[in-house]
């Protein structure tokens, strides 16, 4: 595990962070490394839900985040039960899956609410996502069952990220432009 896994029972972030993006025991490392540098280009933390189907300090993961690896604001959990009984209640949890037909464009989203994406080969657990029913959202796609997880998360991050108005903010803070 990483340095920065944080024992069990502690506190959620209460922080000022965009977006929680939580994968639930994540089993490719490069879509891990992509979504560490998504939450990092837009201000979101990163939770990662063990079992892990690498090491954290797999080249893989760090080669995707490039230099930036080391400056994600990471939560590592021990399961998702210790990661569930340790949220609070009144936040808000959306959980994306193939199995929802409630499309995610059609949520209201607000800044600081979790999004949480199931492992790439099994998804998130079936039962959470019965108990979960109302917050359970898919992308809608045609010809494919669903798209690669970083993609589905840079696809849902960032149409948060509008409604929340906080893309204005992210392209005002940016890089100088080339004059294009």
């Amino acid at each position: 595990m990483d340095s920065r896994s944080t024992p069990a029972g502690a506190d959620f972030f209460p922080g000022d962070c965009s977006f929680h993006i939580v994968l639930v025991e994540p089993e490719i490392p490069h879509n891990t490394g992509a979504a560490g540098r998504l939450c990092l280009a837009t201000g979101s933390r990163l939770h990662l839900v063990a079992p892990l189907g690498f090491d954290i300090s797999d080249s893989t993961v760090r080669r995707v985040g490039l230099d930036y690896w080391n400056a994600v604001d990471l939560k590592i959990w021990s399961s998702f039960a210790e990661f569930l009984q340790a949220r609070n209640p009144d936040e808000n949890l959306y959980a994306f899956t193939t199995k929802s037909s409630r499309p995610y464009h059609r949520q209201k989203f607000c800044k600081g609410d979790y999004l949480i994406f199931g492992s790439e080969t099994r998804g998130l657990p079936l039962r959470f996502l019965e108990q979960n029913g109302k917050r359970a959202l898919t992308i809608p796609t045609q010809n494919v069952r669903s798209l690669n997880l970083a993609t589905a998360i840079a696809v849902v991050l960032f149409e948060a990220l509008r409604q929340v108005g906080q893309l204005d903010k992210l392209a005002i803070d940016g890089p100088e432009p080339i004059g294009l």
